[in-house]
């Protein structure tokens, strides 16, 4: 890290901080009304972010070994609530990635270019950097009794367990992603039924797309009527247990699972989930994917949390990595098959808190260690530092010795603003 161009580093905190000065946050959306039949607000949320890798000496993998630059994206947000039964969101963003940051692997974001849904809503701005304009959500939301209809793009999130979550299928974050405010929408209809007080029928139905490699985003703008997934998921209190089981189709194959979710004499944290799939692709055949967690909070402000991760659809062996290409067509970013994960989190002040996560690939002993410190300038505001520590063999000419050894070393400043 220490041969990083410093200047340019420099310049990006000292951007950063001019941003603070020039925009200052305000601490209520910037537009609301209120009437007698409807109501309708607008917020905000701007980011802007400093980031430089390091990677390892290797021209086949890497153009450059180091790389540095400034991003940001900015968010607007509306809702909308018109009489008892009708709310409307709707969630656009546009983002700029410089060219030199497009194609690394991070180790502190997640991004959302890869999220399964129409590119008839993306825009692409430049033909060099990631300039990117996007509707994240537009939904309408239809409620009355026990039953809640919502039609459109939304976030759609089944998961139990934090790092690992085999269960969210559709635009889960990845393990070492710390920011997690907003989910990325796909484009579904989804129906939600209470059953009683602590009972409830999720049906949902998720459009599919076909790959497009002449979009921007990577898929196709009308969508495939074989890649378009049907899932059930019923959930209910059981001896202060939540129990839920899942089942249906996801795409080309037919998922069936389950999770439960508690804690034990009022002081151990248990999460599970997992499920079998059985693809229509015979070479892949069915597989199991599972993740148990363990996780306890102190009235000091520290928690802590531990999950193992059995990835049945990953690759036994390193020598194997050589056909990560056919893996990528599957449906996970994991390369291996046996992963732990350990979480620490303390406040040290109100306005400061700390966490730290460290993901193992146990197969190949590769790492990733993330270090993230958020810090609060305001009610509205907030100052958060990103560091990713990657270990394990690096690549040796064409060769991949470990999953975790492919990452750079990374550093990311950013700055949050909501209004």
């Amino acid at each position: 890290m220490r041969n990083f161009n410093r200047k340019s580093l420099l310049a990006s905190i000292f951007f950063l901080d001019i941003m603070l000065a020039f925009f200052p946050p305000s601490s209520y959306a910037f537009y609301e009304r209120q009437g007698d039949e409807a109501d309708i607000e607008f917020r905000g949320m701007l980011q802007v972010y400093g980031t430089a890798y390091r990677r390892s000496e290797n021209t086949i993998f890497y153009k450059d070994r180091n790389r540095y630059g400034l991003g940001g994206l900015a968010r607007l947000i509306m809702k909308a609530q018109i009489g008892e039964t009708i709310s409307l969101e709707a969630d656009a963003y546009q983002t700029y990635i410089p060219e030199a940051l497009k194609t690394n692997q991070t180790a502190t974001n997640v991004t959302i270019q890869d999220v399964e849904r129409s590119s008839l809503l993306e825009w692409s701005l430049s033909d060099r950097n990631y300039v990117h304009a996007a509707i994240d959500r537009f939904n309408i939301r239809w409620s009355k009794d026990r039953l809640d209809l919502i039609l459109g793009r939304q976030p759609i999130n089944l998961a139990t367990t934090f790092y690992f979550s085999p269960n969210d299928f559709f635009a889960p974050f990845a393990a070492q992603a710390f920011y997690r405010v907003y989910k990325p929408g796909v484009d579904a209809l989804r129906a939600e039924v209470r059953l009683g007080d602590l009972s409830q029928l999720s049906l949902i139905s998720v459009l599919g797309y076909n790959p497009d490699p002449d979009t921007d985003t990577g898929w196709s703008a009308s969508h495939a009527g074989h890649r378009t997934s049907y899932i059930g998921r019923v959930s209910t209190v059981f001896r202060d247990f939540e129990w839920a089981l899942l089942g249906g189709t996801l795409g080309d194959s037919d998922v069936v699972g389950g999770s439960i979710q508690g804690e034990f004499f009022k002081w151990l944290g248990i999460r599970a989930e997992g499920h079998i799939r059985y693809p229509d692709d015979p070479p892949h055949g069915s597989y199991k994917e599972f993740t148990v967690g363990l996780e306890h909070y102190w009235e000091n402000n520290l928690d802590i949390r531990l999950e193992y991760f059995y990835h049945g659809s990953g690759l036994g062996k390193v020598n194997d990595y050589s056909i990560i290409p056919a893996l990528f067509r599957g449906w996970s970013a994991y390369l291996g098959r046996d992963y732990m994960a350990l979480g620490l989190g303390y406040e040290f002040t109100p306005l400061l808190r700390g966490q730290m996560s460290l993901i193992h690939n146990l197969g190949d002993n590769s790492g990733l260690c993330s270090i993230n410190a958020v810090y609060s300038l305001s009610n509205e505001a907030e100052l958060a530092l990103n560091l990713g520590l990657p270990f394990g063999k690096r690549p040796e000419g064409a060769r991949i010795r470990s999953e975790f050894g492919l990452y750079p070393y990374s550093i990311n400043l950013e700055v949050r603003y909501y209004f």
